[in-house]
């Protein structure tokens, strides 16, 4: 699979100055964690999962959560449970089929090594478990079930811990919790993909959500969690871990307060006006600058619970030609004893030393996610991946 892999490759050529790389479930963890991308919730309870998941494929999805726990009700857990095992198994049975990363979200602990058992042969189409309610003393439970899951199916599999108890929202308890968590995906490296921002439950801790023309760093409670967050557990030392945006709850708006954040100016000079009025109607620009602050505050991917979001997250996270440039050169090896450069682009300064680990970044979704020709901005992106 690769991003943008369903449009055309001609189109893939005009748009791209560096295509997306291809990748597959079994690729190095470093790369699958940056290529999560935009990844979509789906309750296990669909009767027709199966065809779903090979028809978002077919639109450009390449990492799915299939949800046994909020998105369904308590009393729909086995059934639920019994309808995923079913959709694995017929998965299984289409040889040739283009699927995406499939992590099934599971309640306790004990799901885990039951699903894996009860999938059998079809186990080798999962990714792995998104662990809800993560803390150290709850999280740990969910890491050795996974482990000895990994053991007993000779398959590896992934955990993806989803930060948001209340513990961690607590000002006189953040700092506890997040060590704890901390040790917790610290001790179990190799098998924690990422981490994933629950901000819903921050808000609901509260009795706040927030509306469709504002994002979650305008929460200023759930701003200054996800900062202690990326602060403690997404450096980039080596240390830190990737850490994924937080959901976008609206996929239509009946009617808004503000001003659409979306300017004129790109989408008139992609002559793409009527995609940028369709954006404004179904909330994507306060998606779309959400995303962009995301990115600006360290995270990398996001959780969507509509198909429609799944395009702008990956047609923001193209490297442009001028990121790659800079990056470029801040990483070549005569660069090494540092310095200041004026940038290709003559608009900007880079400092070798403190960019570095930016520019390793930009490069390794560069090679993800692909670099835009000079000319080619997110509008001609997101019109290119809309399906015809």
């Amino acid at each position: 699979m690769r991003h943008f892999g369903h449009i055309a490759p001609e189109v893939r050529q005009r748009l791209f100055f560096q295509e997306p790389c291809e990748f597959d479930a079994d690729s190095p963890a470093r790369l699958l964690a940056a290529a999560l991308g935009a990844t979509l919730y789906s309750p296990a309870t669909r009767p027709r999962l199966a065809d779903d998941i090979v028809k978002l494929a077919g639109r450009g999805v390449v990492s799915m959560v299939l949800c046994l726990e909020d998105s369904i009700g308590d009393e729909d857990v086995p059934a639920a449970e019994e309808n995923l095992v079913r959709q694995f198994t017929e998965l299984a049975a289409r040889p040739g089929a283009e699927l995406p990363l499939l992590f099934v979200r599971v309640r306790v602990p004990e799901q885990i090594p039951d699903l894996v058992r009860r999938m059998g042969p079809a186990v080798r189409l999962l990714s792995g478990f998104v662990m809800p309610k993560f803390t150290e003393e709850r999280g740990v439970p969910f890491l050795e079930a996974l482990s000895d899951a990994e053991t007993e199916s000779g398959r590896r599999l992934f955990g993806m811990p989803v930060l948001e108890s209340p513990e961690l929202l607590y000002r006189e308890s953040r700092v506890e919790t997040l060590e704890g968590i901390s040790r917790a995906v610290d001790k179990y490296r190799d098998r924690v993909l990422a981490l994933r921002l629950g901000v819903t439950d921050f808000c609901s801790s509260y009795g706040l959500r927030r509306a469709s023309d504002m994002t979650a760093y305008d929460v200023q409670i759930v701003a200054s969690v996800i900062a202690d967050v990326v602060n403690m557990l997404g450096r980039a030392d080596g240390t830190g871990f990737t850490v994924t945006g937080p959901v976008w709850e609206y996929f239509r708006v009946q009617e808004r307060m503000f001003k659409p954040q979306l300017r004129r100016s790109p989408f008139l000079e992609g002559q793409a006006e009527e995609l940028r009025e369709a954006l404004i109607e179904h909330a994507m620009d306060g998606l779309l600058r959400e995303i962009a602050l995301d990115q600006a505050n360290g995270l990398m991917g996001k959780t969507c619970i509509h198909p429609s979001h799944v395009l702008p997250v990956h047609a923001l996270s193209v490297v442009s030609h001028e990121e790659f440039c800079d990056a470029q050169d801040i990483l070549r090896p005569e660069r090494g004893g540092g310095g200041v450069l004026r940038s290709a682009y003559t608009n900007k300064m880079n400092e070798v030393k403190p960019h570095r680990a930016w520019a390793e970044r930009t490069m390794l979704r560069a090679e993800i996610f692909g670099v835009a020709r000079e000319d080619v901005g997110f509008v001609e992106l997101l019109a290119a991946g809309i399906p015809g």
